[in-house]
């Protein structure tokens, strides 16, 4: 097949998955060509079967903000033209989706027809769909579309929910690439974070309030109370700066680490004892199944899709969104040196039902279902 994906270019979840799922689909012999406005981060390979293509944006004085959807369509309009794809996959519904629904109708006036299969991966669901701005748009963008998938059963029920959805939605959760994440051996690493056998926690997100990593660090001030911990925090954005003055106040900050963007995360993950997520609001918890493919148990709330993925007892423990105390005591009983390895060995095993090799063929089998039933409609439009 010859696919377009679009995408954001970032190191979020959605960008992410869309980035390695085109990687993965290159190596299984598809061209895949990204679509977006500059290259994403993961996209750090050669394949002859990738292609970049750049949404150049205009700077003209009459617009106040840069015309991003109309480029975009434009630039769609354009690949699937000289590029003869077979369909095009949008990640993230705002604006992507209506961008796709502009394009097609476009390539439908020059006698070309082209499915849309959209992908919802959370906050333009959940947060930023909501939006009165932007409600109208989401719906009918969704409900265009020639296939949609979420990537999970909570982020599926939320869109039935939240907007008067017609489609039938697909769920095909996100994947690991075990090739990649798999616990390394890192012992100088490690000796150097925690020189006295400390176990070590490791949070990753884009530090917004959504993420509540104030709870992450009242729950560690409990803990440390109690074990020997180091807490390492990968990522940056808006509530860093408050973040690190709550580690002051609470008399921690000798024993937190902010480490800022890093693309090598499966190495801190391989020294990683556990992993915390406390998100008021997550679709799946990308970052947490990358964590347990490193061999790391996980500390969670129970928002959305995360308890999809961290099954409690097993791979980990669930609190309330908001108990850091009782997170305190879950991870104090993973980290026992009886447990730990227990916890260790099923946090694996969960991560292996997550392999892409797994995942990959779902995506393969809803593109070649779309793209059945989207050529019979094109030839009925055509008659």
């Amino acid at each position: 097949m010859n696919i377009g994906i679009v995408c954001y270019p970032t190191f979020g979840g959605s960008g992410v998955v869309a980035t390695e799922l085109g990687k993965a689909l290159a190596k299984n012999g598809h061209r895949v060509h990204f679509i977006t406005y500059s290259q994403p981060p993961r996209l750090d390979f050669f394949n002859e079967n990738v292609f970049y293509h750049e949404v150049f944006i205009p700077s003209y004085p009459l617009f106040q903000h840069p015309p991003y959807e109309l480029a975009l369509s434009s630039k769609m309009v354009e690949v699937v033209k000289n590029h003869q794809l077979d369909l095009l996959h949008v990640h993230y519904a705002i604006p992507h989706a209506s961008a796709a629904y502009m394009a097609k109708q476009i390539l439908r006036t020059q006698g070309i027809h082209i499915p849309v299969i959209t992908t919802l991966h959370g906050t333009d669901i959940t947060l930023v769909g909501k939006d009165p701005s932007f409600e109208p748009v989401v719906t009918f963008s969704i409900n265009a579309s020639d296939g949609v998938t979420t990537v999970s059963e909570s982020l599926r029920k939320d869109t039935y929910d939240q907007f008067p959805i017609e489609r039938e939605i697909e769920v095909i959760p996100n994947f690991i690439d075990l090739e990649r994440f798999r616990k390394q051996k890192k012992d100088h690493f490690k000796t150097a974070i925690a020189p006295n056998g400390e176990k070590i926690l490791v949070h990753i997100s884009n530090f917004r309030k959504v993420k509540r990593i104030d709870d992450i660090l009242r729950m560690f001030a409990l803990l440390r109370e109690k074990a020997c911990v180091k807490l390492l925090l990968i990522g940056d954005g808006p509530e860093r700066a408050g973040l690190e003055k709550l580690a002051r106040e609470l008399g921690i900050s000798s024993d937190v680490r902010f480490l800022g963007k890093l693309d090598a995360i499966e190495e801190v993950l391989s020294i990683a004892d556990l992993f915390v997520m406390p998100s008021e609001k997550e679709s799946f918890g990308l970052a947490a199944l990358e964590a347990m493919a490193c061999e790391v148990p996980i500390i969670s709330s129970d928002a959305g899709g995360i308890p999809e993925v961290n099954i409690q007892g097993k791979t980990g423990f669930i609190s309330a969104i908001g108990d850091f105390a009782d997170m305190a005591e879950k991870a104090a009983i993973i980290l026992q040196d009886d447990q730990l390895p227990i916890f260790r060995a099923h946090a694996l095993a969960r991560a292996k039902e997550f392999d892409i090799n797994r995942i990959l063929p779902r995506y393969e089998f809803f593109y070649e279902k779309v793209l059945k039933q989207s050529t019979i409609a094109g030839y009925q439009v055509a008659e």
